[in-house]
């Protein structure tokens, strides 16, 4: 069943949810939206959930394009590790001016989507292989009633499976623009040492436990000097609050089994011919000054592809879409050159034309 927004929703009632593997209970899935006065729902917006091969939950989130302009085809909108659709209601809403429809959802283990621990504010997987699960859900579903062309965002930890899978054969898109890909890490100073203990904390029965030293705060809400991801205050603060309000979608640092499966994941992404693989065209988006996500990996393997080309966005830091306006300009730009649709007529009756305000919204810097 798919729904509008609502209010946000308590997680009283939620618990039981046991998944066919598990023995603990779960937090359920939701398909609602979370309304936020600073963070508007883009208008048209569905909210849904699909049920991945595994029996795990997945809340999905559709949009409309902005007036009754022509559709261009459709965008799916993938994101990263801790993220929920919500915060990336700006985009989606730039998206939607350029004449996409939208697709958008939140990965296993996070956001709406259902958790895998009794603990909800531990970002955990089984196995990294299983966000396929998610992808190939969202594939079968709700894309295949969206109008084609189909392209791809996606950001970090997503743009990483979504190379993968495109690799694999089983990313059913015309063009990926890839933010920033999850395939090494800056962020860790020793990841020989990090890995090996991760395994070796993993294979003693840990992976279910916070990293060492980790826990339940999520990484949106620390403070803005020195943070990580973005140099706009103004977004960093938006995405503070709703992290804070919308605390049910918000998890925290990852556990010991999710950072063992995610160094297996990108030592397999290591691979030299992995990048000769990816079938669908690309363009790898990577952050100047990243201290997630290294970037002098993300440009080595791009520099292999044989469908796909780079570009790094100086002064950026990790989430280059929430940026700030002279970044977010340049990544328009790229991303209007590499994704330029296909005409199809499409006509929205049910949307006021006040909506229509900035569709024909010009973006031009000089990427560097």
């Amino acid at each position: 069943m798919s729904r509008l927004a609502h209010e946000p929703l308590s997680l009283t009632g939620c618990l039981g949810y046991e998944h066919p593997d598990a023995t603990v209970n779960r937090i359920m899935a939701t398909d609602e939206f979370f309304l936020h006065p600073d963070n508007p729902l883009p208008a048209t917006g569905m909210c849904s959930l699909v049920t991945a091969s595994d029996g795990v939950r997945i809340r999905v989130g559709t949009w409309k394009p902005t007036g009754r302009q022509v559709s261009r085809g459709t965008v799916l909108v993938i994101n990263g590790r801790a993220e929920f659709m919500e915060r990336w209601f700006e985009t989606i809403q730039e998206l939607r001016r350029r004449g996409f429809h939208v697709v958008s959802f939140d990965w296993r283990g996070q956001g709406g989507s259902d958790r895998l621990t009794g603990n909800p504010r531990k970002g955990h997987v089984r196995r990294f292989a299983d966000y396929r699960r998610d992808l190939a859900a969202i594939f079968a579903g709700p894309m295949q009633a969206m109008p084609r062309p189909h392209f791809g965002l996606a950001h970090s930890m997503g743009a990483a499976l979504a190379l993968e899978a495109s690799a694999m054969g089983k990313l059913p898109l015309a063009r990926l623009v890839a933010l920033a890909p999850m395939l090494g890490l800056s962020m860790v100073e020793h990841p020989v040492l990090a890995k090996a203990v991760a395994a070796t904390l993993d294979w003693l029965g840990l992976g279910a436990s916070y990293i060492p030293g980790g826990g339940a705060t999520t990484i949106s809400t620390k403070p803005f000097a020195d943070n990580r991801l973005t140099g706009d205050e103004a977004r960093y603060t938006r995405n503070s609050h709703l992290a804070t309000a919308a605390a049910h979608f918000s998890i925290g640092d990852p556990t010991i089994r999710w950072v063992h499966e995610g160094f297996r994941f990108m030592a397999r992404m290591d691979d030299s011919n992995m990048p000769l693989k990816v079938g669908v065209p690309v363009l790898v988006i990577a952050a100047g000054d990243d201290p997630i996500v290294a970037t002098p990996v993300v440009e080595r393997f791009a520099s292999r592809l044989k469908t796909g080309s780079a570009l790094v966005i100086a002064r950026s830091r990790h989430e280059i879409v929430m940026e700030t306006d002279a970044i977010r300009a340049a990544f328009w730009a790229a991303f209007d050159a590499f994704i330029p649709g296909e005409t199809i007529r499409f006509a929205d009756p049910g949307e006021s034309s006040a909506s229509q305000q900035g569709e024909n919204l010009v973006v031009a810097s000089r990427v560097a």
